[in-house]
């Protein structure tokens, strides 16, 4: 497994070793020890014990996002696909921050294997690039209602750019996405 940095400290690429043969491949998708150990000797935390898996199916153009959830159930994730290809964001929602509002995205997809972490303070989201894109996070605490936010994958002031698939002028979005509030009317810069 190798950790790549993308422009955010904290958010990550995980890329797994693939063992191939005439059989086919196998892959460690998560090992916790490993893991834990490659993040102290980047000088990160580790983050605390998953204890979510969810898994979503999207067809092409489906935007999900931009989702985090707020303390006391505030979650890092391990997001992966498994089938199909998605374009994964990650946006700096933390207070105080020298990052806070920008944003990296990476393509995700079956033939790379390639992971994101995302640590807790940052909220989420992609777009399935293809039909039938099975996308798995892995979450370090439970989905609750109550502390859920959103934010609108268009806002101006964040500015992502979303690669949409061939013939499609805009995503297809769940209506809490396309009602979901502006970086600025969710979080400031210097909120505590």
């Amino acid at each position: 497994m190798k950790l790549i940095p993308t422009d955010l400290p904290g958010v990550l690429i995980v890329e797994p070793a693939v063992f191939t043969d005439d059989r086919g491949w196998f892959t460690e998708s998560y090992n916790e020890p490993r893991f834990h150990a490659m993040l102290a000797a980047m000088g990160l935390p580790a983050p605390r014990t998953f204890v979510q898996d969810n898994h979503s199916c999207s067809k092409a153009g489906v935007l999900r996002g931009l989702h985090f959830q707020r303390p006391p159930h505030a979650q890092g994730k391990l997001v992966r696909v498994v089938k199909g290809a998605a374009y994964d964001v990650a946006v700096d929602i933390r207070p105080g921050s020298p990052t806070f509002g920008r944003w990296t995205g990476a393509e995700l997809n079956a033939h790379n294997r390639r992971q994101m972490w995302i640590p807790e303070g940052f909220a989420h989201g992609f777009i399935a690039l293809q039909d039938d894109t099975h996308f798995l996070y892995k979450t370090t605490d439970v989905y609750a209602k109550d502390c859920e936010g959103s934010i609108r994958y268009d806002d101006p002031a964040i500015g992502i750019v979303w690669p949409l698939p061939a013939g499609m002028s805009a995503p297809l979005l769940a209506p809490k996405d396309a009602a979901a509030p502006l970086l600025a009317e969710v979080a400031r810069p210097e909120q505590a």
